[in-house]
């Protein structure tokens, strides 16, 4: 009779490290979850229970056809996750989206793995490296990683990115821009010379912009962020515009360096969006972090020359967040390059959302299973959901202006060629869907067949 395998040590009892639990167990590892509650208490967690939906109660549309993060519930189904099934056992009215009852969902989530015969809940906190004899660790703390675990990662990735203020900038699909009125360009004709999409502001329509910067409606900061500093090169564009009417120009919308192909002349301010992943399928709004709230910043970023019909892929944001430049540490099983023993998973990685979350946990449970049980596991395709996610943020950003993402069909390789004329230009996702959903079934085949 083959020997027990050793156990997997899993830090963080949230949704990215609970479905890592229940993952590592369905393919015979025992695994040991450990959850600093109630020994330790974070600032904003109001239980001890497993997996508690920390803000909204909401995992988003459900529209696994049109919707990205609907198409990751339905990988994540077909991929036997814990965290979907307690969704679905304990979901709400809420039109298309995925609600469910915080109390039920945590609740269930909890009773499967105290039920699982390989699973141990440790209520512990780790305070510090985990120890040299645990040859496989999956780190899954999330943004509010307790202190000692936060230095422990600090000092084995060299990183100081932890626990500031995390300004991001707004995410915009390439295919929604317009370049009837921005054109590429690099100041100075640096680079390639052409590195940038540039959208001229004349100086009405600066002033215009500046002044609903600072009338926008701005997010409030929790009593326990109050305290976090911003991080010093990241100040909110709206935080900058109030330093005076020309601050802007002089900063992220200089225009210097720059020349207007279809006037012939420089702008009197420009917006500059810089490629943000490899398939050059999304650009990011330099210099634009923001707390300005969502539905602010949809109306005022539009007003920029060029968006004016811009297709979000992310909004920027400001929280304090714990979270690796997974890009540049993390190899393509989510193993920390300097030190192998230790995989991440959940919001630590740099993904956002509790969806996004429990899958890299999906992944990072299967990788270490397959590992500790000598097997190979590829990658999914990148072409499905969870493959685009473990792409982006292994590789596919630019480890240079890294930031938390959610899943979206720009992380996405492109349809072939031809597939999509102006005909059928609303059937992009679904035919994407579609063959996202026709992969993961490759590549979970070999899964199905040894359980049959």
């Amino acid at each position: 009779m083959p020997a027990k395998p050793e156990p997997i040590h899993i830090i963080g009892g949230g949704l990215a490290g609970s479905e890592a639990a229940w993952q590592i167990a369905a393919l015979g590892v025992p695994a040991v979850l450990h959850e600093m509650r109630p020994i330790r208490r974070t600032e904003a967690h109001v239980t001890d229970g497993l997996a508690e939906l920390v803000c909204s109660n909401s995992l988003r549309s459900d529209d696994s056809l049109h919707n990205a993060v609907g198409l990751l519930h339905e990988e994540m189904r077909r991929s036997d996750s814990l965290i979907l099934r307690a969704a679905d056992a304990h979901r709400l009215p809420a039109g298309g989206a995925l609600a469910v009852d915080r109390q039920g969902f945590s609740g269930s989530v909890e009773a499967a793995l105290a039920a699982h015969p390989l699973v141990t809940i440790a209520r512990e906190e780790i305070a510090g490296p985990p120890p040299a004899d645990w040859d496989s660790v999956i780190v899954a703390t999330g943004p509010l990683t307790s202190p000692a675990l936060a230095a422990a990662i600090r000092s084995l990735t060299a990183e100081d990115a932890l626990a500031f203020f995390d300004a991001i900038a707004p995410i915009v699909h390439a295919d929604s821009i317009d370049m009837t009125v921005a054109w590429r360009q690099s100041r100075y004709d640096k680079g390639d010379g052409a590195d940038y999409i540039n959208c001229p502001m004349e100086r009405e329509q600066y002033l215009a912009f500046v002044a609903a910067l600072l009338q926008g409606d701005k997010t409030e900061f929790k009593d326990w962020e109050k305290e976090t500093p911003y991080f010093d090169g990241c100040l909110p564009i709206e935080v900058m515009a109030a330093r005076g009417v020309d601050t802007l120009r002089y900063g992220p919308m200089k225009p210097v360096g720059l020349r207007d192909p279809r006037r012939m002349r420089g702008p009197y301010a420009v917006v500059q969006l810089r490629q943000d992943n490899a398939l050059g399928t999304l650009f990011n709004i330099v210099g634009f972090q923001t707390k300005l709230r969502h539905g602010e910043q949809v109306r005022i970023f539009r007003m920029i020359p060029g968006l004016e019909r811009a297709e979000f892929a992310r909004l920027g944001g400001l929280h304090r967040n714990t979270f690796l430049n997974s890009p540049r540490l993390l190899d393509t099983e989510l193993r920390l390059r300097a030190m192998p023993r230790l995989r991440f998973a959940g919001q630590i990685t740099g993904v956002e959302g509790y969806v996004e979350s429990a899958a890299i946990g999906l992944l990072a449970g299967r990788f270490a299973a397959a590992e500790r049980l000598g097997c190979m596991l590829s990658a999914p395709p990148v072409t499905t959901a969870l493959g685009a996610l473990l792409s982006h943020i292994t590789g596919g950003a630019d480890h240079q202006s890294f930031q938390p993402m959610n899943i979206n069909f720009g992380l996405f390789p492109p349809l072939p060629e031809g597939a999509i004329s102006r005909h059928n230009r609303g059937e992009r996702k679904p035919m994407m869907a579609r063959r996202a959903l026709a992969d993961l079934d490759h590549w979970l085949a070999p899964d199905r067949a040894a359980a049959e």
